[in-house]
Order: structure tokens, then sequence, then C-alpha cells
């Protein structure tokens, strides 16, 4: 996942490191690849950096993936402008539309899947692919969704705002989503999800997910704008190169274990049920743009916004309740890379044809 960028800081002359940044943003589907390659041939650093490791001050420990999901939305909401954010409330339908579509989508999809992978020769039914997908669908809008609607045409406010709504409804949706999912599953992978919905509703989603984007949104607010753009010159690179890390230490986990046990059914079940659910959840989107008659900016941010999930809050999740069980992230990783090439397209689509100058 990548942090957004939801206003534009001054402009002025950049920085080596915004520099850095804008040349890495404009080659980001690039560099995801490069991510998740570096995972299949090198693993080893990245299953290290999932570990925990004590820190040599006051007996502290540090999860890497955790921390490096704080620092990418602490990023998201320093970056947010709460002007444009404010514009909203006088036109809520696409608020209003994304939340009820946050909920609505799993439930219509996800039972639909189940059903597929009941006829697989998994013993257990697929279950354990049908988890992680769950645990995927039900987190909260990527952050990182509002750098693909930049990119194109799509309305950064309304983005912005879908996002974070999501997230702050998140401590009650996700429990929600995952409580009435559970009956789908069997064998001991409904008392994990039960256990992750738990993990959730203790303050997974707040410490995790809405506390570091308040963070963002107050230090937004109450610095000058001075000390708001040197401290955001340094925090929105160092982000974006830390999501990419969180992406390499993530898919370490599942591409590892693929190299040392290679399940060629397994991964071509997990490709096949991310693929479904990722193109499922984009077409409903766009016929719930089609059908509220959005304007074709705000069409094209409700569509990112279905089909775009946290992938890297669940692989947290996962990797918390389930550390057993590395092969879980692979749909997970599916869902990610998919979900980002789905949306390229869409910004492909939507971006406006620009004339050429003389």
């Amino acid at each position: 996942m990548t942090p957004p960028t939801a206003s534009r800081p001054a402009t002025g002359p950049r920085s080596h490191a915004e520099r850095a940044s804008a040349w890495l943003r404009a080659r980001l589907g690039r560099a995801v690849v490069l991510a998740y390659l570096a995972a299949l041939l090198a693993p080893g650093p990245g299953s290290w950096l999932r570990e925990r490791h004590r820190l040599p001050v006051a007996h502290l420990t540090l999860n890497t993936g955790p921390s490096l999901l704080t620092l990418v939305l602490f990023s998201a909401g320093l970056q947010v402008s709460l002007r444009s954010l404010g514009r909203l409330a006088r036109r809520p339908t696409v608020l209003v539309a994304g939340l009820v579509l946050h909920l609505v989508i799993p439930l219509a999809v996800v039972p639909l899947a189940a059903c597929l992978l009941r006829y697989t020769p998994d013993s257990d039914g697929g279950s354990g692919l049908l988890t992680a997908m769950i645990l995927t669908v039900a987190m909260p809008v990527a952050a990182g969704a509002t750098v693909w609607t930049e990119q194109g045409d799509g309305d950064q406010p309304a983005m912005v705002g879908l996002v974070l709504m999501s997230t702050l409804a998140s401590p009650l949706s996700t429990p929600f989503l995952l409580g009435t999912l559970t009956p789908l599953l069997s064998g001991g992978y409904a008392q994990a999800l039960a256990a992750s919905g738990q993990v959730a509703q203790s303050g997974f989603a707040l410490t995790s997910v809405v506390l570091p984007c308040a963070l963002g949104l107050a230090g937004s607010l109450v610095l000058p704008a001075r000390w708001h753009r040197r401290v955001l010159r340094t925090v929105a690179p160092t982000a974006l190169a830390g999501s990419l890390v969180l992406t390499y230490v993530n898919a370490s986990g599942a591409l590892g274990s693929v190299l040392t046990r290679p399940r060629p059914l397994l991964i071509a079940a997990a490709l096949g049920v991310a693929a479904l659910i990722c193109a499922l959840s984009f077409t409903l989107g766009r016929i719930a743009a089609r059908a509220l008659r959005l304007e074709a900016g705000m069409a094209s941010s409700l569509t990112l916004a279905c089909g775009m999930n946290n992938s890297s809050a669940s692989a947290v999740l996962i990797t918390t309740s389930l550390p057993g069980k590395p092969h879980l992230l692979l749909p997970v990783l599916a869902y990610g890379l998919l979900q980002k090439t789905a949306a390229s397209r869409i910004v492909r689509r939507s971006r406006p044809v620009r004339s050429l100058r003389p």
C-alpha cells in the first residue's frame, strides 16, 4: 500500500527526496512487481523482518509490519486537505454509497467464491483461502487508492473522504463482516476468523489504522504551513519507500514457503479466488456509479474505492492472528497485485487526453 497525496505542498524547489519520490511514484507499478520478485528470489531478509525484534531501549520490541503500516497511514493523514474534505458535506452521495457498498460487496461476492471453492480437491473445501479473502475484503479502503485517483481524472477529495470514512467505520464494520461470513468456513478456520474479529474489535483497527490517520490529520491541522511542508517532505518519501518494504515483507512470508514447498494447485486456487473477488468488486462499483449517475470523476473514485481494500492491513492481521499459516498470505498478495493492475487500467481509461503543444 502507498500513501496518498491529497494535497500538494507549496510550489518551490524540490529536495532530492522529493524528486526521488516523484520518480518512484511514476514507476509505482513496476516497483511493486519488483518487490514481489525480490520476495520470491530472496525471501530471507523479509522473513527476518517479519519477526519481532527486541530494541535496546526500555525492553521495547519492534514489529516491522505494523510499524510500516502505521508510517504509511500517518503520512496519508498528514497529506489530507481538511478544506477539500469539508466540500464533500454538500455532496455526501458518494460517501454514503461507498460505505454501503463496502458492506454489501463482501456479502455478495464471498458466498459466490465459497460455492466455487467447495468443488476444489482441497481437504478443507477452500476454507483457508476463503479466510484470507474475507479478512481482505473486510478491511477499509486502501489509502493507496488516492495515488491512482491523482494519476487519472478522479475526484481526489471524494476518494480521501472514502478512505477516511471507511477507516473510521472499520472498528464496527470489520467485526460485523467477519462475524457474518464466518459460517461459510469449516474446521478450525471458523474459530481463527472469530479470533481475528476479536483482535479487530479489541483495538487492531484503532491502533493500526484509525489512530495513525488521526495523528496525521492532527498534524495537518495544527502545524504551521512552513513546518507542515518540512515534515511532509521527509515523511511522504519515507512512507512511499516504507510501503514497498511492507509489500516485500508481506510477500516474503508467503512466497518463501512457495519455493521450499511448491504447491501448484494452491497457487492456482489463490490466484483464481483473488481474481474473481477483485473483478466482481470493481464491476459492482462501476455498476453502482452508473446507477447513481455520478459525474466521471466521482464515478472513477467510487469504482476504485470498491475494488481497493487495505491488503497490507489484512496481511498484518493474518500474520498476527495466524502466524503458523504463511500460505494464507498468497491470495492476499495476489489480490493486492490484481487490484493495482485493475486500478491502473481504470486510471488510463479515465485520464483526460491532453493536446500536444506546438
